[in-house]
């Protein structure tokens, strides 16, 4: 049964998708599981912490999906996290199939050493169950030119070096995503939990992290069920981090 993309709201310029679909929910206005918000432009595209999502008006897809995954505990509310970013990336493997693709922890997916999509999930917990999700999602399909502060940005295009119509490119992305959502559903963690560490990019190579203002060399072995990441170092210390805790180099 497919879930997700069931009902497209198509909006032509927005601040954030994911802050138009929180609205609209606090509004009552009637969103259901699985629909999807996409917007031709957002004016403030937010990414994780105070990071920002750039993209060319037209070019890439922006938008942001509903989800009510109450059957998830809050304490593991990372098994969704490796759902969708198992999503974006097969997607991703569908249109690219002869490059490095790869999940950057904790849900960027790289093209080679280049981001393509990045996601931001909210989840608004009521005990310790998931009430609903709100997942901002947005990839790079057909922009080629970059604002020069944007980080090692590339698109599908610039590996294609054609132009991809959005709208099946979204009708596609809705089709991987129901693959893994269906996972979840029904609980096969298991697996998602062996198809995400497998993904993930530099898993098993010593490369440098920062750390507050230290340079370290460690090697990533994974991720714990909390979502932190896990490293194992040059001395075989295991040590564990959150998002806000550790900055990849690259």
């Amino acid at each position: 049964m497919n879930i997700i993309g069931r009902n497209i709201t198509r909006l032509l310029t927005v601040g954030s998708t994911n802050e138009y679909l929180n609205n609209s929910i606090n509004l009552n206005n009637e969103f259901e599981d699985g629909d999807i918000v996409v917007a031709l432009e957002q004016s403030s595209g937010k990414g994780r912490g105070k990071k920002i999502w750039e993209s060319e008006p037209g070019k890439n897809l922006t938008f942001s999906v509903l989800l009510k995954p109450d059957f998830i505990q809050a304490d593991h509310q990372f098994l969704l996290n490796k759902a969708i970013s198992l999503g974006i990336l097969e997607f991703i493997k569908s249109i690219i199939n002869n490059l490095r693709i790869k999940i950057k922890w904790p849900n960027d997916i790289y093209i080679n050493d280049g981001k393509v999509a990045g996601i931001l999930i909210d989840n608004i917990i009521s005990g310790n169950k998931i009430t609903y999700s709100i997942i901002g999602i947005g990839i790079n399909i057909n922009q080629l030119d970059f604002d020069e502060f944007i980080p090692n940005p590339v698109s599908l295009k610039s590996f294609t070096d054609k132009k991809l119509d959005l709208d099946d490119c979204l009708h596609s992305i809705c089709h991987y995503l129901n693959f893994q959502y269906l996972q979840l559903c029904n609980l096969n963690f298991s697996k998602l939990d062996q198809s995400y560490h497998s993904a993930m990019y530099r898993l098993n190579e010593n490369h440098k992290f920062k750390v507050e203002n230290k340079i370290i060399e460690a090697r990533i072995i994974g991720v714990t069920k909390f979502g932190q990441l896990q490293l194992e170092t040059l001395e075989k210390e295991i040590i564990e981090f959150d998002y806000n805790e550790i900055e990849f180099i690259i």
